[in-house]
């Protein structure tokens, strides 16, 4: 080194910054193939409309080959649906091969009510267990219909391992009531509670409709909150797009506006990083697959 330093310092610093260098390009392309080689996740949240609905020209058989090409075109392998009723899940599970479905009715006494459906592809994921909870003061009584809420509103879970990263995660999907405001604060208090019990080590994603924009009482709840839970969750379009703009709207009546909140969102654990997200506004001859623009998500496990 001192002989080095004798000639000035520029041999042995050369030398050693074109080390360090080659180091850190190393290093970088180490990285990069290791984060090429972690599987990442498709998601999709879609609400359907309710297939019952005096839509006229946009009813549900006027749609649904649309509805079918916009979730093909995207490609999820984990697919959460709201208002989804019997007949329009079983229509998804036939048009949709390849993907198991999980779901049951809001009411009870009735098969063919809405769902919040889950499709997940077979190849990927093996199904370990699955379930369902209401809304309300008494979640694990069915039908049960809580605070000031309109409806019954339910989650609805599927445990999974991941055939290609060996982990097992939670994937939820629910549906808040779109009358009751103190039923939507409530269900994300709930709905934190539930993700936090799952515990720390816990990869989870959520996907729905909040029938809330963000900054709303129930996004502040699940993700601005600060409390002492230690549950961190994150909004993957937030994540993917840290500047707020206008034009962010999700829901919008068969019109296609931009405006208004973004009330569709997917939600992940901290053992996921958003690689991107999307709010899908696929149109056909100014026809819409749905009411509500679905969103996705591109997320990747964490090494």
């Amino acid at each position: 080194m001192r002989e080095g330093s004798a000639r000035g310092g520029g041999g042995v610093r050369g030398w050693s910054f074109r080390k360090l260098l080659s180091g850190t390009v190393l290093l970088a392309v180490a990285v990069a193939s290791a984060q090429e080689s972690v599987p990442s996740l498709r998601v999709m949240s879609f609400n359907v409309r309710y297939g019952r609905a005096d839509d006229g020209e946009n009813a549900w058989p006027h749609r649904r080959r649309l509805l079918i090409e916009t979730v093909k075109a995207f490609g999820p392998d984990l697919l959460g649906t709201q208002e989804a009723l019997g007949f329009q899940a079983e229509f998804l599970r036939q048009n949709l091969p390849g993907y198991a479905h999980v779901g049951w009715s809001r009411e009870p006494d009735s098969a063919d009510g809405e769902q919040c459906g889950i499709l997940f592809r077979e190849e990927r994921f093996e199904r370990r267990d699955a379930g369902q909870f209401w809304l309300s003061e008494t979640p694990d009584v069915p039908g049960s219909r809580g605070w000031d809420a309109a409806l019954p509103r339910v989650a609805t879970w599927v445990r999974l391992r991941d055939r290609r990263q060996g982990s097992e995660l939670v994937f939820l999907n629910t549906h808040f009531d779109h009358v009751g405001e103190e039923a939507r604060r409530q269900s994300a208090r709930l709905l934190r509670t539930r993700l936090r019990d799952l515990g720390p080590s816990q990869p989870w994603i959520v996907a729905g409709d909040f029938n809330a924009p963000e900054g709303s009482p129930p996004w502040e709840v699940l993700v601005g909150s600060a409390g002492d839970d230690g549950l961190v969750v994150i909004d993957a379009w937030r994540a993917a797009h840290p500047a707020r703009t206008d034009g962010e709207g999700t829901f919008h009546a068969f019109g296609g506006e931009r405006s208004g909140g973004r009330i569709d969102w997917i939600l992940h654990s901290s053992r996921f990083e958003t690689v991107g997200a999307t709010i899908d506004r696929t149109a056909e001859d100014g026809r819409f697959p749905s009411d509500h623009f679905p969103v996705t998500a591109v997320l990747r496990w964490r090494p």
